[in-house]
């Protein structure tokens, strides 16, 4: 029977995908991105063993108040394709239970998506946290070019996405790279829109309990002006932008 290691899960209405959802928290990141507002995710040892039965059975008690409410199921983390048999195996079971199927992820681990994995992801939401290559490996530890491949791939196969980007000033306010990953993500036939999310400083207080510096503390948070300005640049590129 497979099993995975989970943190949590939530209800959610118009963030993690379309209508009211049911969201899965896996544990596990290889990214340790400055911002992160969940460090209680980045360990799969931080989380609790789940089975899949054991998953699904806690999804069916919602199922009419998300169905009803145009919702379904998104798998976020931590990093869900980090456990990606355990994602393909809920992804399934989700598909046929009738139930719509999102997918959040970095993409950084893109290529451990099996095409039967994305056959069974209605919408793939995918976080790109910079499209400068210094800046990302600073700003998440990791390297962009994995996300921008399966990217195209995705593209490729035809699976929807909605694309991420936090806006976080000093580090993804840079006007030329916002118009670069704009003209980007308009040569993506799937892309249907783009979030840009403010930066917060919500998850300060995880950090604290944890016993570990929240690196942005200091830094500032983006004002209404320079969110809208950003989705203005977007949108002047012909993509949906919120």
């Amino acid at each position: 029977m497979t099993a995975g290691r989970i943190h949590s899960w939530d209800l959610s209405t118009g963030v993690d995908g379309p209508g009211t959802r049911f969201v899965l928290f896996l544990s596990g990141c290889p990214l340790r991105c400055l911002y992160c507002a969940n460090p209680d995710t980045w360990h799969m040892r931080d989380g609790r063993e789940a089975t899949v039965d054991e998953v699904m059975a806690e999804i069916e008690k919602y199922r009419s108040f998300i169905t009803t409410a145009g919702g379904g199921v998104t798998l976020t983390g931590g990093e869900p394709l980090l456990q990606s048999a355990f994602t393909g195996e809920l992804l399934r079971r989700c598909k046929e239970a009738g139930l719509h199927t999102a997918l959040d992820t970095s993409g950084f681990l893109g290529a451990r998506a099996e095409d039967e994995l994305l056959a069974r992801t209605d919408l793939v939401l995918l976080d790109i946290k910079s499209f400068g290559i210094d800046t990302y490996r600073k700003l998440t530890g990791g390297e962009l070019t994995p996300t921008l491949n399966f990217a195209t791939r995705l593209d490729r196969l035809g699976v929807p996405m909605w694309i991420r980007y936090v806006l976080v000033p000093g580090w993804t306010d840079d006007p030329q790279r916002i118009d670069a990953l704009a003209c980007f993500v308009a040569g993506l036939g799937t892309v249907e829109r783009v979030d840009v999310l403010p930066f917060h400083k919500l998850g300060a207080a995880k950090y604290e309990a944890l016993g570990i510096p929240f690196p942005l503390r200091d830094n500032p948070v983006p004002d209404p002006a320079m969110t809208e300005s950003v989705r203005t640049r977007f949108k002047a590129h012909g993509v949906a932008a919120y």
